[in-house]
């Protein structure tokens, strides 16, 4: 028995001094591996903040519509019941004095009561019960109108809610992924208040106003929805660059895309100005021409200058 002891004591010392497998930390990923995640994470991304931005698109018109006309309701009806309060100051002063007969026959403390018996009284201010008739009638319509518009501003408002909570479960990892460019260095926050660089190349026009612009974004970091002017995502640059060469582009790339079905372009008849597209059309660019492209790429990057060989596009449309 005493000849155990040092045995197990050495099994214990081995057990102990010897790791256990599943305690080991796992290997940390290499820069490539982690550049290819977040490139991974961004593509999956960017439908989804395209999506997002599209729903917030959506919401603000719908919103803009129903307050347009629930303020022209409001001034319609303020308009009928000011004709109704007319009718009825009209009855009771009848009523009190026991003027004009057949006005005190249909007073009732109710208004509304005694407006309908009014209204079967054709012998009584027929053009005044008119009006109200008409104004009535208008009033109904115009609460139609505005009760679709809200509802079409609740469904909106619902859509933007719920994709907004799936962008925060994106976020979330590509927060994780940016924790990881930053251990390794790579991670590039940009400067929300960089000028830019000059464009001096080729293009003329209002194609040389949208470069101008873009280029003084260079340098911006890239977030998404970001439509500036201290950051930006892919479709709202593209967006924001044309606008100041004078042409109204959707807000998300696959729109942009959409819109310029009659537009479209071979990649080997480039010009400045052109928007370049990635695979799946959630991603956008302007090409600058020279063989160069100016985007903004993803998480964790900025506004940058590229050459097209690293772009990889698929087509191109000519506002």
């Amino acid at each position: 028995m005493r000849g155990r002891v040092p045995v197990a004591a050495g099994l214990a010392a081995v057990v102990l001094l010897t790791p256990l497998a599943g305690a080991q930390a796992d290997p940390k990923p290499t820069l490539a591996q982690a550049k290819a995640k977040l490139n991974r994470l961004n593509a999956q991304a960017d439908k989804l903040v395209d999506r997002y931005n599209a729903a917030g698109e959506k919401w603000k018109s719908a919103k803009k519509k129903y307050l347009a006309l629930n303020d022209d309701y409001k001034k319609q009806n303020a308009r009928v019941e000011a004709l109704r309060s007319g009718l009825v100051t009209m009855a009771v002063s009848s009523y009190q004095v026991g003027g004009i007969g057949t006005w005190g026959v249909f007073y009732n403390p109710d208004p509304d009561t005694m407006l309908s018996g009014l209204a079967t009284y054709n012998h009584i201010s027929a053009e005044r019960i008119g009006r109200l008739q008409q104004y009535e009638g208008a009033i109904q319509g115009l609460k139609d109108r505005r009760d679709e518009t809200k509802a079409v501003y609740a469904e909106a408002a619902k859509v933007r809610s719920e994709l907004a909570d799936e962008k925060k479960k994106v976020d979330k990892l590509v927060n994780e992924q940016m924790k990881l460019l930053r251990s390794l260095g790579t991670y590039n926050p940009g400067n929300p208040n960089s000028a830019g660089v000059a464009y001096k190349g080729s293009a003329s026009g209002n194609a040389l106003s949208a470069l101008q612009f873009a280029y003084k974004q260079v340098g911006k970091p890239y977030r998404y929805g970001g439509s500036g002017p201290d950051s930006w995502d892919c479709s709202g640059l593209v967006q924001a660059s044309w606008a100041a060469g004078g042409v109204g582009l959707p807000r998300t790339s696959y729109e942009q895309w959409a819109w310029g079905a009659s537009r479209r372009v071979s990649l080997d008849a480039l010009q400045p100005g052109d928007l370049l597209f990635h695979a799946g059309f959630g991603h956008v660019g302007l090409y600058a021409g020279d063989g160069k492209v100016v985007h903004a790429p993803q998480t964790g990057d900025v506004v940058k200058i590229v050459t097209l060989a690293e772009y990889h596009a698929i087509g191109a449309v000519r506002p």
